[in-house]
């Protein structure tokens, strides 16, 4: 073997393993949520007054991820990203249990029948899932939060916060949503001018959940399916210092066709391996403060049936029921 490709092979080992660093002043990845049973799932981080007003006119389409999205402004001014599809649903549920245990997340509310008007003869995404006259069902609505500014993307393998508790905290609420669409690109860093210019690093894309652990095949049992997610295995091994979890798993072999995307998926595995066992027994802990309530407020909130809920609500549960096992 010459030196160059010693050379080589060595900074790609180099790359391979996480970097941490030290958080800038005001930076949080995560907030003491104090007493956790007060918090209200139902209505979330933005609470039952920042809820929509109604009267909505579209603003512009969205052409990024892979959900039709747009804009629209309800009737007091107020921003807001719709996005609809198979994604709504679980993304609405996820921001709120990611929120009760102290993690930052979009303020989201789920509109079981949305009318927006305005809307253009044409949209490039999801024109079959709007009527002519405007009408959509269970549309996720994100509110634009003013004084909040999007500074860029934070990375899983290089951030301030790597190696804290905070940070494997996360990873495991993650897993526990069956999380696997963990890119770089789905997280977002805001500035919160109210608050002093604070850093707030939040998971911002949260709605590839509660299906398989993976990409799978076919993409149906990927996100937002309780038959997918109650049987896919949370925690997959324990040793006395560590935890691996199932989410994010390989994708299905037939995601293949796409080589570069298949391989990318397959490096996200490491964010759900050999998570400090004291940090999730940590997590255990807090998330066993949930009550079934606020658990089933979750997904109520997020427009699933009362039979979806009590069967998303007792996975969960189950799941943090291991947790508190280790």
């Amino acid at each position: 073997m010459n030196s160059r490709t010693l050379a080589a092979l060595l900074a790609f080992a180099i790359s391979s393993f996480p970097a941490s660093g030290v958080a800038p002043p005001g930076a949080e990845i995560w907030r003491n949520p104090g007493d956790i049973t007060s918090r209200d799932l139902y209505y979330g981080p933005g609470g039952k007054k920042h809820s929509p007003a109604g009267g909505f006119f579209f603003v512009k389409e969205d052409l990024e991820g892979s959900s039709p999205k747009f804009t629209i402004k309800d009737k007091n001014g107020v921003q807001w990203k719709v996005k609809l599809g198979p994604e709504a649903q679980p993304e609405t549920a996820a921001t709120r249990l990611a929120w009760g245990v102290g993690y930052f997340a979009d303020e989201d509310y789920l509109v079981p029948y949305l009318r927006v008007l305005e809307m253009p003869a044409k949209l490039h995404r999801g024109q079959s899932l709007i009527t002519p006259d405007g009408y959509m069902l269970n549309a996720r609505l994100e509110r634009h939060l003013e004084g909040r500014k999007k500074l860029g993307n934070w990375l899983w393998r290089d951030n301030p916060f790597y190696g804290s508790r905070e940070f494997n905290g996360l990873r495991i609420v993650m897993a526990l949503l069956d999380n696997w669409d963990l890119k770089d690109s789905n997280n977002a860093i805001y500035e919160e001018k109210h608050e002093g210019g604070r850093q707030e690093y939040v998971v911002a894309d949260m709605g590839a959940t509660f299906g398989a652990p993976g990409f799978a095949h076919p993409t149906s049992k990927s996100r937002n399916n309780f038959k997918e997610y109650s049987r896919s295995k949370f925690i997959t091994q324990v040793t006395p210092d560590y935890v691996d979890f199932s989410a994010p798993a390989r994708p299905a072999i037939v995601r293949w066709v796409d080589p570069p995307d298949y391989i990318k998926r397959l490096k996200l595995r490491w964010i759900s391996r050999r998570v400090p066992r004291e940090d999730a027994r940590w997590m255990g802990r807090l998330l066993a403060r949930l009550s079934r309530r606020q658990i089933s407020d979750a997904f109520r909130a997020a427009g699933y049936s009362p039979a979806e809920v009590e069967g998303f609500s007792s996975a969960v549960e189950r799941r943090i029921a291991e947790l508190n096992a280790l």
